[in-house]
This record gives structure tokens, C-alpha cells and sequence, in this order.
């Protein structure tokens, strides 16, 4: 757990935080109610006993820019861990090697916009990507888009689809399961190479 910190925190302060159509990681939040709210979720996360590893305020004094942010030693009936921030905050909860618990845990959410799951186990792939109650389901790797797939959310993340045709069916829940196969950069261009299964 103590190597994977190391590699989070290294890799935040690399982010780079700015104008949007620049060569940025991250803009800034969409307007002065979003920033308020994912700044109080900040404060809540310290105030319910959460460990702030990394960002945790404003960041500059113009716009609606917040530093990244990851939370440790979170636990789930936390707010930052229930609710949908929609904001540059990371949270992480321990878990053991129960894949059931782990999936208990994950679902037990009024939320299920989308989730991630790495892993090198095809069997532990396959029973998470069909009990995860999420719209979207990345598999070893993470937001990651096509205009040609469905997206959207399960429970109180949404009803029905946007992109694709599924969009036309607003009422089915559609999920996706995408496998990242291959990613390289040619000429400053990211490629992906994925397989999708739509389920």
C-alpha cells in the first residue's frame, strides 16, 4: 500500500492545473457553486477523521481551480466516499482479498455513474464487471470515452444514455465493459487499442 502512495503522490504533483485549452491535466470547476461545493467536501473529508495526503484547498487566487486532492484511511460511511464530488478528489479505502466484500462495499452506494477495476485475473475481471452496479466499468485502465458507446449512469447517477444509439433508449440500462489491449503514442498522439463488450 506504502509503494502505490509514493507513485499517487509523485504522480499529482506532476498534474498541471490551468486554462483548459492549454496542454493541461485539469481545468477548472464548471462555476462558483461547483467550486464551493467540492471546497466543503474537502473540509468535510478532514473534519470525518480522513488523512489529507495531497491538495485539499484552492489553488491561485483567480478561477475555479482546485488542487488535486487524495484522502487516506477513508472509511465508506464517510460523505467523500458516498457522495458524487465531481471534483479533483481521490479517496482510498482499504480492503482485503475478498472480492465479494470488495463488491458489497462498491455497490452499497445510492451512485453508480462508473467504476474501475485492475487486475491480471480474468475470473476476478469477469465477477466484478457483472456485479458492479455502474454504467460504465474500465478494466485496467480509466476514463476512457468513444463518441460510439453508451454512457451514463445506474441509480441515482442517471437514467438512460448519452453517445451512441443506446442514447435513443433512455429508459435501459446499458454497460459497457471495455479492455484496454494496447496504448502507445505516435507523433504526440495517444492511441488506445481496446475491445468493448456491451452487456
Amino acid at each position: 500500500m506504502m509503494n502505490l502512495l509514493k507513485k499517487l503522490l509523485k504522480q499529482q504533483k506532476k498534474r498541471k492545473v490551468g486554462d483548459p485549452f492549454t496542454d493541461v491535466d485539469q481545468g477548472p470547476q464548471q462555476n462558483k457553486q461547483q467550486f464551493d461545493k467540492v471546497l466543503s467536501y474537502l473540509k468535510l473529508g478532514q473534519q470525518e477523521g480522513a488523512t489529507l495526503l495531497h491538495g485539499g484547498k484552492r489553488l491561485g487566487n483567480e478561477g475555479y481551480y482546485v488542487e488535486p486532492t487524495i484522502f487516506g484511511d477513508v472509511k465508506d460511511n464517510m460523505k467523500i466516499s458516498r457522495e458524487e464530488i465531481f471534483g479533483p478528489c481521490m479517496q482510498i479505502l482499504k480492503f482485503n482479498d475478498n472480492i465479494n466484500e470488495v463488491l458489497d462495499r462498491a455497490n452499497d452506494t445510492n451512485y453508480g455513474l462508473a467504476s474501475g477495476i485492475f487486475s491480471s485475473n480474468i475470473d476476478t475481471i469477469n465477477q466484478a464487471t457483472r456485479a458492479l452496479k455502474t454504467g460504465t466499468v474500465w478494466i485496467n485502465c480509466y476514463d476512457i470515452f468513444d463518441a460510439s458507446l453508451p454512457f451514463g449512469g445506474y441509480k441515482q447517477s442517471g437514467i438512460g444514455r448519452e453517445k451512441g444509439e443506446y442514447a435513443l433508449s433512455k429508459a435501459l440500462c446499458k454497460r459497457r465493459r471495455l479492455f484496454k489491449i494496447y496504448q502507445t503514442t505516435v507523433d504526440g498522439i495517444n492511441i488506445i487499442i481496446s475491445h468493448n463488450i456491451l452487456s
